[in-house]
């Protein structure tokens, strides 16, 4: 009788069907409509999982997933000496700012995660922070122009954001800013009264307000007036949450579609707006400051956080000889390339990778076999030691994989 390790070891190509994330700060109608459902939707969609997460894998049939698929044989469908598929590729539907968050670093990973367990905390509660003893980097795709915060602004820059809203509470944060730095100032406004936040917030608004009223258009979407216009928009859709004066502390960054933003982790960023690509390692550790309904410790944060002051990671492609665009990334865990095949993209490479279609369709071949996907769909290409991984069409894809340096 056939098991799962003898089904899909010798596989070249799995097609994946994969879920759907539903989160507050979603598109109602983006994610359908690259699958070719009827949109609005009835909830927000935000995301696109295409891996072996375990809080969401991909499925392979009716009856089973990835993660067990690849649990059942590891070297088979892996590669030698690896127990987990390091990345996970997603699709991200920005409509409204989700949560300022950060990730931790390996170490940080380990011993949060060992603490957790330690103290019996159920992975799956959700006040835990640590479901894993993995670090977190990840890599945003821009597929159209897309507004991310992402590392600390530098300081006197921020304070003069600050200084600009007016506002009592706001004139007393950026003197905070300008005497004792960034992490005193995150402190000072995680620990804001709660009774008193609405009241900072409407400074934000009124402020902006003020602010746009007085000086002209800015020419370039990286000028200060963009930053304050960032501010009170999301003021306006989370009046309690001091989030929005923490904005003003953070890079303001807008990519264009083709460019790429590198999150470290102990990096805070938020997404705000736009569509991506984004590939992370599979991990599930996250650290939330604000902007969400989903749990916030603020504390850890600030213990994970890197607070130095840093210009966002702007990645721009390099061409491989395989014909991809590949967005190169400091990690071991993944490696992100654009596949729009000039007609023909070769991979000698032998996997493990995922494989999704944005636009158009490609053509996928490994080992004889051929499998077509259409914008929206994924697959899985199992480690194979000999056969060439070819991809043909007119179409716009990404290839999620491990570096080679890794292999």
């Amino acid at each position: 009788m056939p098991t799962l390790a003898n089904t899909f070891s010798d596989t070249q190509l799995i097609g994946l069907d994969n879920p759907v994330r539903n989160y507050a700060w979603g598109s109602r109608t983006t994610i359908a409509a690259l699958q070719g459902r009827p949109f609005p939707t009835a909830e927000p969609e935000a995301e696109i999982w295409i891996g072996a997460h375990p809080a969401a894998p991909s499925r392979v049939s009716a009856r089973t997933d990835l993660l067990t698929v690849i649990d059942a044989d590891r070297p088979g469908l892996l590669g030698p000496g690896r127990d987990r598929l390091p990345f996970l590729l997603k699709v991200l539907a920005v409509a409204k700012p989700l949560s300022i968050q950060v990730h931790p670093d390996a170490q940080q990973a380990v011993r949060g995660f060992t603490r957790e367990e330690a103290l019996g905390i159920p992975r799956d509660d959700p006040k835990r922070n640590y479901r894993d003893d993995w670090p977190k980097p990840e890599l945003l795709y821009a597929v159209t122009d897309f507004d991310a915060l992402c590392g600390i602004r530098e300081p006197r820059e921020a304070a003069r954001l600050l200084r600009a809203l007016g506002g009592t509470r706001l004139q007393r944060i950026a003197g905070v800013l300008e005497q004792r730095g960034p992490r005193e100032t995150f402190d000072v406004l995680n620990s804001w009264p709660t009774d008193d936040r609405p009241a900072l917030v409407a400074e934000v608004r009124t402020g902006a307000t003020e602010a746009r009223r007085d000086g002209p258009e800015a020419p370039r979407r990286s000028d200060p007036e963009v930053a304050l216009r960032t501010a009170a928009r999301i003021a306006a859709d989370q009046p309690d949450d001091p989030g929005c004066v923490t904005s003003l502390l953070l890079n303001l960054v807008t990519l264009a579609p083709g460019q790429a933003l590198y999150a470290r982790p102990r990096t805070i960023h938020a997404y705000l707006q736009g569509t991506g690509v984004e590939v992370m390692a599979s991990s599930d550790n996250v650290l939330r400051g604000g902007l969400t309904p989903k749990h916030v410790d603020q504390a850890e944060l600030a213990a994970v956080a890197d607070f130095t002051p840093s210009e966002p990671e702007v990645v721009k492609p390099v061409t491989l000889p395989t014909g991809e665009d590949m967005y190169p990334a400091p990690v071991e865990q993944f490696q992100l390339t654009r596949l729009r095949p000039r007609p023909l993209i070769t991979v000698p490479e032998p996997g493990p990778s995922s494989i999704l279609c944005l636009d158009g369709s490609l053509t996928v071949t490994r080992g004889g076999i051929t499998h077509l996907l259409n914008p929206g769909e994924a697959l899985f290409a199992p480690h194979s030691g000999d056969d060439e991984l070819t991809i043909e069409g007119q179409g716009l894809g990404f290839r999620a994989s491990i570096p080679l340096s890794s292999l």
